[in-house]
Order: C-alpha cells, then structure tokens, then sequence
C-alpha cells in the first residue's frame, strides 16, 4: 500500500475511552515507558519536528493523541509509564486511561513497543513485553536513540536486552534513531505492510 507519511496529521486528544474515534480503520499504537521517544518517533515518520510535542521533561503526554495517518490508519500515542516524579493521583489516571485502552475491546492493528536503547529494562517494560505476548495483538520492538552507540556498541547491547526479555521467537525487532533518521525508512515499511492487510 502507498501511504504518504508525509500526510500525517493531528486528529484528536482524549482523556477517556469513551471519546476514542471510531473511523473504521487500521489502528498503530505507541506505547512504551515515559521519555522513550514516541513523540520524536511520531516526528520522524511524519518528516517533521512539528506534528508532536517532544518534551526533556518525561510524563508531559498523559492523554491519548491520535495522528491521521494519510487517512490509512490511526496513529495513538499512549502516556508513557514509569514515571515517578508524577504524583500517585495523575500516574495512576494516565495508568488507568492505558488500561482501559487496552481493555475496551478495540481493533488494534500494531503495537510499536519503544524502549531506549540505553536503559536497562524496567518492570513495566517486562510487564508490557509479557502482556503483548499473551495477546493476539501483532507488535514490533523498537529500540531507540541507536545513535548513541557504535555499531559494536549496538551489537553488544542488543545481546544484553535479548537476554533481559523474554522474547517471542518471532519477535520483529527494529534499532532506530529519531535525531538521524536511521531505521526509520524500514519501519515505515514494515507499518505500511502491516496496514495492506488490515
């Protein structure tokens, strides 16, 4: 399928599943722990550093924010978890909001699971990893920020992480760099295939 990511836009912010948009087409999710990179991943695939807000400071996005993707698909960027400079009340609002997401019966089509490189793994990321293999629901690993490691570097890492996770054996694994742009050409790709189907 042609998909212009170049034509991606914003659609709509919500607080609540009750509010979700109901178009009737391939749903991608981003999800991963807080100050991961979703918002500069949603950047790169648009082309842009506009469309989505990038923040230094982690657990600015505590609602779900949807991008039309070329009118082929939804993109929904979750609040990122993990964050414990939020106060108990709102991490537990944006936790519930994730949730509940996930439970409302909602026809995902892909879940990008990002993770930065160069954090050792945290319990919600084990948490979530083990939640998407339970599920029926396709996902990728990515892994971000790669341009802080050498290509060396990147190997070794990887092999720790393999060991940190328990993988599925088909597992679709991507390293990609927001600020360089590596990678983000085959993952678009990879999305686009995933969308032909659906």
């Amino acid at each position: 399928m042609n998909i212009n990511y170049n034509n991606m836009k914003y659609k709509i912010t919500c607080a609540d599943v009750k509010n979700l948009p109901s178009d009737g087409i391939p749903e991608i999710v981003i999800s991963g722990r807080s100050n991961a990179g979703k918002s500069s991943l949603v950047n790169a695939m648009a082309g842009t550093n506009k469309l989505a807000r990038v923040s230094g400071k982690p657990g600015k996005t505590r609602e779900i924010i949807y991008f039309d993707l070329d009118g082929k698909a939804l993109i929904a960027d979750l609040p990122g978890y993990g964050y414990s400079a939020a106060s108990k009340a709102v991490t537990a609002k944006f936790s519930d909001l994730c949730d509940n997401y996930f439970r409302c019966g909602r026809k995902i089509s892909l879940v990008l699971f990002l993770m930065d490189i160069r954090r050792t793994p945290s319990e919600e990321d084990v948490g979530m990893l083990d939640f998407l293999n339970k599920t029926d629901i396709p996902y990728f690993i990515v892994f971000t920020k790669c341009d802080k490691f050498s290509a060396n570097e990147l190997r070794k890492q990887l092999s720790f992480l393999s060991e940190c996770f328990n993988f599925a054996d088909d597992s679709i694994v991507f390293t990609v760099s927001s600020k360089d742009k590596k990678g983000i050409a085959d993952l678009k790709t990879a999305i686009s295939d995933i969308i032909s189907v659906n």
